[in-house]
Parts: C-alpha cells; structure tokens; sequence
C-alpha cells in the first residue's frame, strides 16, 4: 500500500530481525501495540525473490571512516611522542604544554564516544 512499485526494494525490520516472507501481513507477524518496525528501502533493485548473493555478483563493503579516527588519532599522537622523546630539544615547553593538551583532550573525547 505505502511502496507502491517498490515493493523488491522495501525490507521491514523487528527486533533487529529482518522479516524474509513477503507474503505474511504485519497482522499474521504477532507485533504488539506501538512497537518500532523499521522500514530498509533499497536504492538497487532487488535481486529476486529467490534471492540470495549469485556467485557474479559484486561485493560492496561502505568503508566507514569515522570508526577509523580515533585509531589515526592515536597513533598520530604515538608519533608525535616519540619525537618529543627522542628529539626534546626541537620541541618547546609550550609545544610539550600543547601536545600534552591534546592528549588530555583526545583521551577524554575518545572515552566519552566509547562509553555509550
């Protein structure tokens, strides 16, 4: 009724379950009241009701970048100490202030995305 059309692209989620029969109705599924179903369109078109991944098909994986900053961060700051270690008299006191800011910072910030 609502993806008129649409109908291979739309997968409906409960409970972090996908819904595989496209021919139950959400009465028969045993859904209560005010539950969240989530609703998946696709933008490509479905590769059957069949379905399944054919031995031609191509494999996109979404790199996703933001997971891949704190471990940059962690190691830009890795290298940043090591030269302040073993190179000190390139760096100033408010360089080392600065650095040792940073690190505080970063810390704080990275602990405050994982602790959720």
């Amino acid at each position: 009724t609502y993806f008129a059309g649409q109908e291979q692209q739309v997968r409906l989620i409960y409970q972090g379950q996908l819904l595989q029969d496209d021919a139950q109705t959400l009465a028969s599924l045993n859904l209560v009241h005010n539950c969240v179903l989530h609703c998946h369109i696709s933008q490509n078109a479905a590769q059957g009701v069949a379905g399944g991944p054919r031995p031609g098909d191509q494999v996109q994986v979404a790199l996703n970048v933001g997971s891949l900053m704190v471990p940059l961060l962690v190691l830009m700051l890795s290298v940043l100490w090591y030269c302040q270690i073993q190179y000190r008299q390139f760096f100033t006191a408010p360089a080392t202030a600065s650095l040792v800011g940073i690190t505080i910072f970063l810390s704080l910030v990275a602990f405050g995305v994982y602790r959720r």
